[in-house]
């Protein structure tokens, strides 16, 4: 909630960070990985429909999405498969924002940075491939979780690590089930490169969150 008589930009204490469309674009990564998964089981290639999917959801949801009509592939051979493949190679599609160390450069001595992602097995090793990890104090992934996103699980394990009000903290996401992550419990959002979604901030780089209401207590709500 606002209070009228405290600065906006003195009560962010907190931004959290979606992964895949925010801090990277992996759409084709994630389009390679499932592919392969697809294949492996001589299924067909994803429509664009199903690349959307699998983009904002986490892997076991992912992987019986792709799936869901191929009745003679088995769920566990294909968990199987997947806990064995090196995702290394599927790295090479992801694309670092390009602003986005200059943005965490800026914002990190002032706020507290976290991420909050339906990734699993796979944070860890793009935390190092991109050298990203001293730039976030906690990474809460599908895996540490009570439930993935979009239940609000993962954001108030931050809040409570933090011991942080949802007031104090702010969101950049890129999805619906992003938007459904924050809104049961009242955190506001900025979508990133997604002006269709009903959230309280938007924008098309990093860069241009310095200029919004929370970061910049002149500026306009947009």
């Amino acid at each position: 909630m606002r209070s009228s008589n405290l600065n906006i930009s003195q009560m962010l204490k907190l931004v959290i960070f979606d992964c895949d469309g925010v801090l990277f674009d992996s759409r084709e990564a994630n389009r390679a990985y499932y592919n392969h998964l697809l294949a492996q089981f001589g299924c067909p290639q994803m429509d664009e429909n199903e690349v959307d999917y699998v983009h904002a959801h986490n892997v076991t949801d992912s992987v019986r999405h792709i799936f869901r009509n191929y009745e003679h592939v088995q769920q566990e051979l294909v968990d199987r498969y997947r806990t064995e493949l090196d995702y290394a190679p599927f790295l090479q599609h992801m694309r670092m924002e390009p602003d986005l160390i200059e943005f965490l450069k800026l914002i990190k001595p002032r706020y507290h940075t976290a991420i909050s992602t339906n990734r699993t097995t796979t944070m860890p090793l793009i935390l190092d491939m991109f050298k990203l990890r001293p730039w976030f104090e906690q990474v809460v992934t599908a895996l540490d979780a009570p439930r993935p996103k979009p239940a609000p699980d993962g954001l108030y394990m931050i809040l409570d690590n933090f011991q942080i009000d949802v007031s104090e903290a702010i969101y950049i996401g890129d999805s619906e089930v992003d938007l459904a992550h924050t809104r049961s419990l009242g955190m506001e959002m900025i979508a990133f490169k997604n002006p269709g979604l009903q959230a309280e901030y938007h924008v098309e780089s990093f860069m241009a969150i310095t200029k919004l209401e929370p970061f910049n207590p002149t500026a306009e709500r947009k």
